[in-house]
């Protein structure tokens, strides 16, 4: 048997029950994404039960052909780390912490430290608007640019002209040491790019480094009980290559399907595939591009049928979401929003169940397929068991 679980990175479908103390009331990123162009069609996420869980503009009826259900996170965050850590069982608490008024002066220091240089930046910004703002001092002094926004994160941005990657990975793994005990931060982010000023542009040769987690993800569980665990685009840098056997880089939302299509071309007896699609969230959502948005949409749309036809008859195909991220609300944070989980096999009866109430569903799901020990809070979608059903739970 072979589970597949894709990441729409930022795939909300509406404000969760707790969104008013995140200030994300009204937020919808899907459905706001598609009014905002005029609509658009995406007949296979339909046939999943998407167009049944949130307003789908433009979307013509389709029959159901999976089971669909919305989830909410219940996670003290809405980042990336917190949205697929609670998916493999592993809910944070206390969220990371944030700086939106920029680092303080002993972070500052140690960093400065650190690199043998001072820094250009420090402050909460959108990463393409710094670079194109700090880009040209920083080519002339080599200085790095570095700077967060409203999630955990310190991110440094370097021209691969003027710093090699190489360096810049080794100042950002400096500056993980650095960022230990309360100024614990999520990720840093290597943000490497190119080009002159006035069209600088990023690279993909982004690489991020996580806090690790600190106990055992149900990733964990299943290498440990021999089951084949492959990470594609960014999940391995997630849970810091914790539980994965394989851990394949992506360039692109496109790349990351055809990587996960062509797993399935490979014979495996049993094998969960762990897929990022980062895109969605770094160029459309934080962006606030509504049409990058939907154009991402139909792309993965037009490539479900080639990997449901890749699908053995025990197989399963899993499409869900960490986060919101909607690219017509204000500002150019996350939003704390519902999150699809669609699902396809030809063992799953055509089904809309009731809501559920935390992304560790998921991997209670998987212990139960797989008859593993559970881990953390979720409880099983016993629709999705193979030598079980229940209704409604």
């Amino acid at each position: 048997m072979q589970v597949v679980l894709i990441v729409i990175d930022s795939g909300g479908i509406g404000a969760a029950p707790d969104a008013e103390r995140f200030g994300d009331t009204g937020a919808n990123t899907i459905t706001h994404a598609l009014e905002a162009v005029g609509g658009a069609d995406l007949p296979h996420l339909a046939a999943m039960g998407l167009d049944r869980l949130t307003p789908l503009p433009g979307t013509r009826p389709a029959e159901l052909a999976g089971a669909a259900v919305k989830v909410a996170p219940r996670a003290n965050g809405k980042d990336t780390l917190a949205g697929h850590w609670e998916m493999m069982g592993l809910v944070v608490d206390q969220p990371f912490p944030t700086y939106p008024d920029g680092f303080p002066m002993d972070v500052v220091k140690a960093l400065t430290a650190a690199f043998g240089r001072p820094i250009l930046g420090n402050r909460a910004a959108s990463g393409t608007e710094i670079i194109a703002e700090l880009g040209a001092e920083h080519m002339a002094s080599g200085k790095p640019i570095v700077y967060t926004s409203a999630d955990s994160v310190l991110q440094i941005a370097a021209h691969e002209e003027v710093v090699p990657v190489a360096t810049l990975y080794q100042w950002c793994e400096a500056a993980r040491q650095v960022m230990q005990g309360p100024n614990r931060v999520g990720r840093i982010i290597a943000r490497p790019f190119i080009g002159t000023p006035g069209h600088f542009e990023r690279t993909p040769n982004r690489h991020d480094y996580a806090v690790e987690p600190w106990q055992d993800t149900m990733v964990d569980r299943m290498q440990d009980a021999g089951i084949e665990t492959v990470a594609v685009g960014k999940i391995g840098d997630i849970f810091s290559l914790h539980g994965f056997d394989q851990h394949l880089k992506t360039v692109s939302n496109r790349d990351g399907l055809e990587k996960t299509r062509d797993l399935l071309d490979e014979p495996a007896f049993d094998r969960f595939i762990f897929t990022n699609l980062v895109q969605f969230d770094s160029h459309y959502g934080h962006r606030r591009d509504p049409m990058g948005y939907v154009r991402a949409l139909q792309e993965l749309d037009r490539m479900l049928p080639e990997i449901w036809a890749r699908l053995g008859d025990e197989d399963q195909l899993w499409i869900t979401a960490d986060h919101g991220c909607d690219p017509t609300f204000r500002g150019t944070d996350h939003t704390r929003e519902w999150v699809p989980w669609l699902t396809y096999g030809a063992q799953i009866p055509s089904r809309i169940d009731v809501p559920r109430h935390t992304l560790a569903d998921m991997a209670a799901t998987l212990a139960g397929l797989w008859q593993l020990t559970p881990l953390g809070p979720g409880h099983p979608w016993r629709l999705l068991l193979r030598h079980e059903e229940g209704p409604h739970d």
